[in-house]
């Protein structure tokens, strides 16, 4: 079976689990021959290719004169983001003086429709611009390619498998790893949940991380249960010696490692941490990441007195988070509303002990994790803390956690995947 994949992002070029779901998936589809065009918006060409065919939109021409483009295009209302609404921005970004230029000059709209177009490849201030000069580009790639269906992941990619399949006829999937409830609570921006209801809705089946983001997609945006398959994501194994990261630290360090937005819970983290601090003041605690609740952070630190117990990292990436996990020895992620959350996986399988909220999707998955409400942040400092100092219960967490999460392949979760491409077929 060959498959026309669409994805914003791939590995080593990342800024959250969407690029290491779209990289772990591929490689497990690989083993159950499963062919994967994979089409982003930049190939920056240090990409892993061994098992993919990655196309690079930015090298593809169209002659916006022809019809398929045309009609197209009245389809796509042009969009300009707003900053408020930006996705993964860091508040550094915001305050850089070019970015600000960019949200006051709106770009000619003759760039988006031009022959060629260089896409970013980021979350940045046009990000609506290059979601419709996506889509086009995914007309002209569906129409030149040899494939059997089409898989769109995310709502950046829903417009381009919209348009792949009204130019092919050919099946669409849609995957879902986050809704904008996820992202923004009940402050939902309605461009994007229209974008994401459209795939849904225009989609032949869809595939949920969690049961947690499939009871999301039917009661808030009214999409049928039967069209909806949960299939949980996965770790993808190291491959790699456990590494043994010296610390310049005498203290046990407790790791909060995501985006510092509302949706990841980094306030709960930061009010646990005073808690258990004024318990045991013989704790360090990072946090790693950029969001826009950064410099909130920073701020709530410091009121709270914990500025010499606290660090900031910034974003961490590939080799740089296998040496964060390394050192820590407790890891929590509080997240609001988490769809998945493969970061907790990734621990484990570092051997370490992790406490995670009960509103994510990994939670319905694993056994060997402490689960608080994220809101409860009386019982977080309680989890961080006995695991910080019983010594028989971080070393169970430890040995059977590592356990479990080896059993949880990609390999497996694309055989489900597979199972919903043969569905369409039947």
């Amino acid at each position: 079976m060959k498959v026309l994949m669409f994805g914003w992002e791939f590995p080593p070029h990342i800024t959250g689990g969407l690029g290491t779901a779209c990289y772990g998936l591929t490689r497990g589809l690989a083993k159950h021959n499963t062919d994967v065009i994979f089409v982003v918006p930049k190939a920056f060409g240090d990409e892993d290719t061994s098992k993919i065919r990655l196309v690079n939109a930015s090298d593809i021409e169209i002659d916006t004169r022809e019809s398929i483009y045309h009609d197209l295009w009245k389809r796509i209302e042009y969009m300009e983001i707003g900053s408020n609404i930006i996705p993964y921005i860091s508040p550094e970004e915001f305050e850089n003086r070019q970015v600000i230029e960019e949200l006051e000059h709106r770009k000619d709209e003759k760039s988006v429709l031009g022959r060629k177009y260089e896409f970013s490849g980021k979350y940045g201030t046009n990000l609506f611009e290059e979601v419709a000069r996506y889509a086009l580009v995914a007309s002209a790639v569906a129409a030149s390619r040899d494939y059997d269906l089409i898989h769109a992941h995310d709502w950046l990619t829903y417009p381009a498998g919209i348009a792949a399949k009204k130019v092919s006829g050919k099946p669409l999937v849609v995957h879902i790893h986050a809704t904008e409830f996820d992202r923004s609570g009940e402050r939902v921006n309605q461009q994007v949940y229209d974008i994401e209801r459209e795939g849904m809705m225009e989609a032949d089946k869809v595939i949920a991380v969690s049961n947690l983001t499939r009871n999301i997609c039917i009661e808030r945006y009214g999409i049928p249960a039967e069209k909806i398959v949960t299939v949980h994501n996965a770790v993808e194994p190291t491959g790699k010696e456990e590494l043994q990261a010296g610390r310049a630290v005498k203290e046990k360090i407790v790791t909060f490692l995501g985006r510092i937005t509302y949706q990841k819970g980094p306030e709960y983290f930061v009010e646990a941490a005073r808690k258990v601090l004024d318990r045991d003041p013989n704790v360090r605690f990072v946090m790693a990441g950029q969001g826009d609740l950064l410099n909130k952070m920073i701020k709530r630190v410091a009121k709270l007195h914990m500025s010499s117990k606290f660090h900031f990292t910034g974003f961490l990436r590939g080799e740089e988070v296998d040496r964060m996990l390394a050192m820590t020895d407790v890891f929590v992620m509080p997240s609001v509303s988490e769809p998945f959350g493969i970061v907790p996986l990734e621990a484990m399988r570092s051997n370490v002990p992790v406490v995670i909220s009960k509103q994510s999707g990994v939670s319905e998955i694993l056994k060997y994790a402490l689960k608080v409400d994220f809101w409860d942040v009386n019982a977080m400092a309680d989890a961080i803390y006995s695991l910080l100092n019983y010594k028989a219960l971080p070393e169970m967490f430890k040995k059977y956690g590592k356990e479990e999460v080896d059993n949880l392949k990609w390999e497996n979760a694309a055989e489900q995947v597979k199972a919903v491409y043969d569905s369409l077929f039947k």
